[in-house]
């Protein structure tokens, strides 16, 4: 597929985490113990996906531990939002109401823990959320908890509805809402999870700090448009930045790629300046700041390097995605085909 799509500039190292192979084998036992796979067929596809590489290429310094957690949370995220990408709730808002009630009680902890037979999903969200926040600090629990709330209702009720009523955003709408979609300030919160830092609310609020991690996050999310967009255009997915450059400005495929890729480059020199801007003006917190930021180079440089590997987005076998009963399990968020 490189050979096929324009360059994506990404001036980063290449690295990936020792403990990786650690990593497969734990994912496997977790994904079994909370009943996210279970059937062959789903299962296959989880293991070509590999996200224990995945996870390993974007969080490249972490523990064995951490490693092991947020590449749980990776593989939470990426089935739950297959279900509603690929499937037919992605198109039903209503249908999936009260899954969402139940991970969102878990999130804000405001009373006890869902009883009774849970979907999958919520079982593993359970799991995850003990494991990750009773030592953090408060305010991080706080923007953590938002941005996957976020990313809970902008995929059930923005990208849903737009489905269900034909709407195609804009493309000024789509790459604000595209952060919360991707859920990638989540994956960017765990930085400091893996790294052992914690950034005061006074960086957070920063400016630079703010266009840094947001042009950061706009190039993983553009990187994985281009990449996936063929998958997608299979599935007859609206919410892709090339689709949508496409569909507004009337460009021809090569084109529009080029668009998309040229403006993920401008993104990358973005996030350089506001880096450079960041360190000069904080040198007391080099030590918080260097693994945080160096955390969004693994991650742009990362992603790339998985997308262009991953065998999700291979354009010789998007024909895998034209039955996607096939590898969606309907028990991970328990609500069934009629």
């Amino acid at each position: 597929m490189d050979s096929e799509l324009p360059d994506i500039y990404c001036p980063f190292p290449q690295r990936t985490n020792p403990h990786v192979p650690h990593t497969r084998a734990h994912l496997n036992a977790w994904i079994r113990n909370t009943g996210l796979v279970h059937r062959d067929s789903a299962r296959e596809r989880f293991e070509q996906a590999d996200f224990g590489a995945f996870v390993g290429m974007v969080y490249p310094t972490a523990d064995a531990e951490k490693l092991d957690l947020v590449a749980d949370w990776f593989v939470w995220l990426f089935l739950v939002d297959d279900q509603l990408d690929d499937g037919h709730l992605g198109r039903s808002p209503e249908r999936v109401r009260d899954v969402v009630a139940m991970m969102r009680s878990v999130i804000d902890g405001a009373g006890a823990a869902p009883s009774g037979e849970l979907p999958a999903a919520v079982v593993a969200l359970v799991d995850l959320w003990e494991r990750t926040t009773p030592q953090t600090a408060a305010h991080w629990r706080a923007r953590f908890c938002w941005h996957l709330t976020k990313y809970l209702t902008t995929t059930t009720t923005w990208e849903a509805g737009n489905r269900a009523a034909g709407v195609v955003p804009s493309e000024e709408t789509y790459i604000a809402q595209r952060r919360h979609t991707g859920a990638i300030h989540v994956c960017m919160d765990l930085i400091e999870i893996v790294a052992g830092i914690e950034a005061p609310e006074s960086i957070h609020n920063d400016s630079r700090f703010i266009t840094a991690l947001e042009a950061a996050c706009n190039v993983v999310c553009w990187a994985n448009d281009v990449y996936s967009y063929e998958k997608e255009q299979v599935l007859g997915e609206i919410h892709n930045l090339v689709h949508l450059v496409r569909h507004h400005r009337g460009y021809g495929k090569h084109q529009a790629l080029e668009h998309v890729c040229a403006e993920t480059d401008r993104e990358t020199r973005r996030f350089l300046a506001a880096e450079a801007e960041l360190l000069s003006s904080y040198p007391q917190l080099s030590g918080m700041l260097l693994p945080y930021l160096d955390g969004m180079r693994s991650w742009m440089r990362g992603n790339l390097d998985w997308s262009r590997q991953t065998p999700r987005y291979n354009p010789a076998d998007v024909g895998q995605y034209e039955a996607p009963e096939q590898y969606l399990e309907a028990t991970v968020l328990g609500v069934a085909k009629d």
